[in-house]
């Protein structure tokens, strides 16, 4: 096992109603990716284990900070006309194709203040149904938005599974 039962940090808690069922699976994802990046080194965390890809650990990271920013801060709380983080016009894939390993420590530093972020957003109870503009000014649910944000870890935690295994052969959880 990856950790053993009472050393889980996740919950598994039969939630009562949407929005903690939304908030528990969010918090399992994200707390299922830092799992999947412990114990390693930084090097360890930019390995690309699966050559072409630019896909590493440290990316998922950065790109998931990146989703986080740009759905909770540019889109839920009307930034759009911000900057994204790790992306740019010219390499839309910044988040993957520039993940040094000296930029590690930041790079985790940006996807927990963005999740902390996103966490006093949500202690705000929003209305799930309301609509907000996205990106290209079209309106979208509060509640499509957190379903994507589920779905964009859930996706990419299916990665940092396959990524740890081909950097150490932990499997599991």
């Amino acid at each position: 096992m990856w950790v053993q039962p009472e050393d889980d940090p996740r919950t598994m808690g039969n939630p009562v109603g949407e929005r903690a069922t939304i908030r528990e699976y969010l918090t399992n994802y994200r707390l299922t990716l830092d799992l999947k990046c412990r114990d390693l080194t930084p090097a360890q965390l930019a390995a690309r284990s699966v050559p072409p890809s630019t896909m590493s650990l440290l990316g998922l990271v950065r790109h998931m900070a990146r989703v986080e920013h740009n759905w909770f801060h540019r889109v839920l709380t009307g930034h759009l006309g911000e900057p994204r983080i790790y992306w740019t016009p010219d390499d839309h894939d910044l988040d993957f194709n520039h993940a040094d390993p000296a930029l590690a420590e930041d790079a985790f530093a940006e996807w927990r203040a963005q999740i902390a972020a996103a966490d006093a957003w949500l202690d705000t109870e929003p209305d799930l149904g309301a609509e907000v503009p996205s990106h290209d000014g079209s309106p979208i649910a509060v509640r499509d938005v957190l379903i994507h944000m589920i779905e964009e870890y859930a996706r990419h935690c299916g990665h940092a599974d396959l990524l740890r295994e081909c950097i150490d052969g932990r499997t599991g959880q």
